[in-house]
C-alpha cells in the first residue's frame, strides 16, 4: 500500500479543520459546563452554543432560533419528517417525496407507512438525476401535508431545483424540506430565499466535527419532539447538547461562509481537469449525472467493461493510496448491491453496481488529481477483462 494517502471521499466525511480543532479544544477540557447549569461554567457553555448557533444560521440564511441542534443529519430528517407529522395532530398526513434520497429519509417514510400513519409518494428523476418537478406536482394532492427533496445527491453530486420544488410545495399549501447534508458548505443555500420551512445539516460534510448536525425549522410550523426529556431545542430535542461538537459546527459554518465561494472555484476546476483526463485517456469512461449541475468537487464515473467490479476498483485504488467510495458510505453493508439511485435513473442492475465516486474536498491539491491521473487508468484497464474492452459504453453520457 501506498505510504502517502489521497483521500478522495469527501462525500462521506470530511476532515476536521484545525482551526475548528482548536475552537472546540477548550470545550473538550474539565472546564466545561453544562449549557443548561446557572453556574459560571454552565453560563459559558451556554454563550458557546448560541454563539455557534447563530453562526450556522448565518451560514443558511435563517435566524438562531430555527436552529435545532441534533447528532447529525439523520436525526435531523427524522425529526423533520416525524416531527411534522405529529404536528399535524390527527389529520390525514400524506408526503411527496423522491426516488433518490438519502436513506435517513427513505426508511424514515417507509417506517410511517408500515405504521399506517402517512401515506407516501415518490417522484422519479430523468436520466441526468435531476428530479422531475411536473411529476413532483402532480402527485400532490390537498392532504398533502410535506414535501422532503434533497438539495444534492449523494451518489451522484447532482444538484436538485429544490427552489422551484419549495414554491410548488407551498402553492399547495404544503411544507417543504431539504436534506442538505451534502449541499450546505458548497452552495449558497438560502432558507428565507429559497422558501426552505425545514433543512438538515451535519457538520462532519463541511470540515466539522462528526456527531453533531441540525435541523432549521420554522418556529410557527408546529414540529413534535422525537426524543423526549429535559426539554432542550425548543423542547424538540432533549438531552444535553453536545457543547465542543456545537461549537466546532459553528466555527466550521463560519469558515465556510469566508471561503465558499473561492473554494468551490478551485474544487471545479480540479473536478473538470480530472473529469477530462480520465476520459482523454479512457475513452469508454462516461460521466454519471447531469454534466455541470453537480456539487463543485463531486464526480460520479462508470467504466464499461466493468461496471459490476466497483468495488474490486475501489480496493485496487485503495491498495494505490486513494480514499474514494462505490457511492453512499451510509450504505455500505449494502455496498454489493445495485444502487437504487443509479437504477432510478435508468441503469440496470448490472450497470448500477458499476459506480465509482470521486469527491475532492478542502485539502486536495492539483498534484494529488494528477496523481490519480496516473493511477486510476491503468488500474482500470489492468481489471478490465478482455473480452470487454471494446465495449461500448451504456451510462448516462456527459
Amino acid at each position: 500500500m501506498s505510504a502517502v494517502r489521497v483521500y478522495c471521499d469527501h462525500a462521506a466525511t470530511t476532515p476536521l479543520d484545525p482551526r475548528v480543532r482548536t475552537a472546540m479544544e477548550p470545550f473538550l477540557g474539565d472546564g466545561c459546563g453544562n449549557p443548561s447549569s446557572l453556574h459560571t461554567e454552565g453560563r459559558t457553555a451556554r454563550a458557546a452554543v448560541e454563539r455557534a448557533r447563530a453562526q450556522v444560521a448565518a451560514l443558511v440564511g435563517a435566524s438562531p432560533d430555527q436552529v435545532v441542534f441534533t447528532s447529525g443529519g439523520t436525526e435531523a430528517n427524522n425529526l423533520a419528517l416525524t416531527g411534522v407529522l405529529t404536528g399535524a395532530a390527527g389529520r390525514p398526513f400524506r408526503m411527496v417525496t423522491s426516488t433518490i434520497e438519502h436513506p435517513a429519509v427513505l426508511a424514515t417514510t417507509r417506517a410511517l407507512v408500515r405504521r399506517g400513519a402517512a401515506q407516501v409518494m415518490t417522484a422519479g428523476v430523468n436520466a441526468d438525476g435531476v428530479v422531475e418537478v411536473e411529476a413532483l406536482r402532480a402527485a400532490l394532492l390537498p392532504e398533502t401535508r410535506l414535501v422532503s427533496v434533497m438539495a444534492a445527491n449523494n451518489v451522484t453530486g447532482v444538484l436538485q431545483p429544490v427552489a422551484e420544488i419549495a414554491a410548488v410545495a407551498h402553492a399547495h399549501g404544503a411544507l417543504f424540506h431539504t436534506d442538505a447534508v451534502q449541499a450546505v458548505g458548497k452552495l449558497p443555500l438560502n432558507c428565507e430565499r429559497d422558501g426552505f420551512d425545514l433543512l438538515s445539516v451535519s457538520a462532519h460534510k463541511l470540515h466539522g466535527p462528526q456527531g453533531v448536525g441540525a435541523l432549521i425549522a420554522r418556529a410557527d410550523i408546529g414540529l413534535g419532539p422525537v426524543l423526549h426529556g429535559g426539554g432542550q431545542e425548543r423542547g424538540l430535542r432533549s438531552g444535553t447538547e453536545n457543547v465542543a461538537g456545537i461549537v466546532g459546527f459553528g466555527a466550521a459554518a463560519e469558515i465556510v461562509l469566508r471561503e465558499r465561494s473561492d473554494e468551490s472555484v478551485r474544487l471545479i476546476a480540479m473536478r473538470d481537469h480530472l473529469a477530462d483526463g480520465i476520459r482523454r485517456v479512457l475513452p469508454e469512461a462516461y460521466l454519471i449525472g447531469h454534466p455541470f449541475r453537480r456539487l463543485p468537487g463531486h464526480l460520479c464515473m462508470g467504466f464499461a467493461g466493468l461496471e459490476g467490479e466497483s468495488i474490486t476498483l475501489l480496493l485496487a485504488l485503495d491498495e494505490a493510496g486513494f480514499a474514494v467510495s462505490t457511492g453512499s458510505a451510509c450504505s455500505a453493508h449494502r455496498a454489493s448491491e445495485p444502487s437504487y439511485v443509479l437504477q432510478a435513473m435508468g441503469f440496470d442492475a448490472f450497470r448500477a453496481r458499476g459506480a465509482l465516486r470521486i469527491t475532492l474536498g478542502r485539502y486536495n491539491t492539483a498534484a494529488e488529481v494528477e496523481r490519480l491521473l496516473e493511477t486510476l487508468p491503468a488500474i482500470v484497464k489492468r481489471l478490465r477483462p478482455i473480452t470487454q474492452r471494446t465495449m461500448r459504453p451504456m451510462g448516462v453520457m456527459a
